[in-house]
Formats: C-alpha cells, sequence, structure tokens
C-alpha cells in the first residue's frame, strides 16, 4: 500500500511541475488516503499480533 501511495505521490509532483494543478490535488488527495489506510491497517495488525500471542518461530 505504500508503494501506492508513494506512486501516487510521484504522479501529483510531476503533474504539478507540468502546470496540471486539478490532477495533482487529486492525486495528493488519493496518496493521503491510501497512506492512512495504510497506517490503520498497520497498526491494527501489531495490535492482533499482540493479543493473539502468536510468537516468531525459534532459531
Amino acid at each position: 500500500m505504500f508503494g501506492w501511495a508513494l506512486t501516487f505521490l510521484v504522479v501529483a509532483l510531476i503533474a504539478a511541475a507540468l502546470g496540471f494543478g486539478g490532477i495533482a490535488g487529486t492525486a495528493v488527495s488519493i496518496a493521503k488516503i491510501i497512506f492512512v489506510v495504510a497506517i490503520i491497517l498497520f497498526v491494527l495488525s501489531l495490535v492482533y499480533g499482540m493479543v493473539s500471542g502468536r510468537r516468531p518461530p525459534a532459531v
């Protein structure tokens, strides 16, 4: 998901540099939404991992 957010951010930067303000604004908004969703899923994954008590296998 962070890859998608980074992709939209790059698209926004290129569009802004070329003068396409509407496309740049939309791409930045999409990148922000994807980034927030990725952070939320990451935090939920951490909490679920701690609550479930699963341990990594011993080496």
